[in-house]
């Protein structure tokens, strides 16, 4: 009779395991799918618009400076900001939005 319960507390056990770990694995889900996935899906579109980055582009830095890309080092941008034409240089992750001088021209023609 001891043996029988024993086997029975020892196949239940698993069970018992796994429903009280579901609904953690449940939330990791959601949060994956919620705020996980779509930064990485961010970082990446980041990422390639600084590959993309070329001479003529008008930028916006993170700290709030307008300016056209004169030219480009490894980690660095130098911008040309007016009215003075002033030329500073900024790391390129401050980069936070380009526009391209294609894009400037397709927006004048529409």
């Amino acid at each position: 009779m001891n043996t029988q319960l024993i086997a029975m507390q020892a196949t239940g056990g698993g069970m018992g395991f796994l429903a009280g770990a579901l609904p953690f694995i449940f939330l990791f889900a959601v949060l994956y799918f919620v705020m996980i996935l779509p930064q990485q899906r961010r970082q990446k579109k980041w990422t390639a618009m600084l590959d993309a980055l070329k001479t003529g582009d008008r930028v916006v830095t993170s700290g709030g400076l307008r300016g056209t890309v004169v030219s480009i080092k490894d980690d660095a941008v130098q911008l040309r900001v007016p009215p003075d034409n002033l030329r500073l240089e900024v790391t390129k992750a401050s980069v936070v939005s380009v526009t391209t001088t294609d894009e400037e021209a397709k927006a004048k023609a529409s």
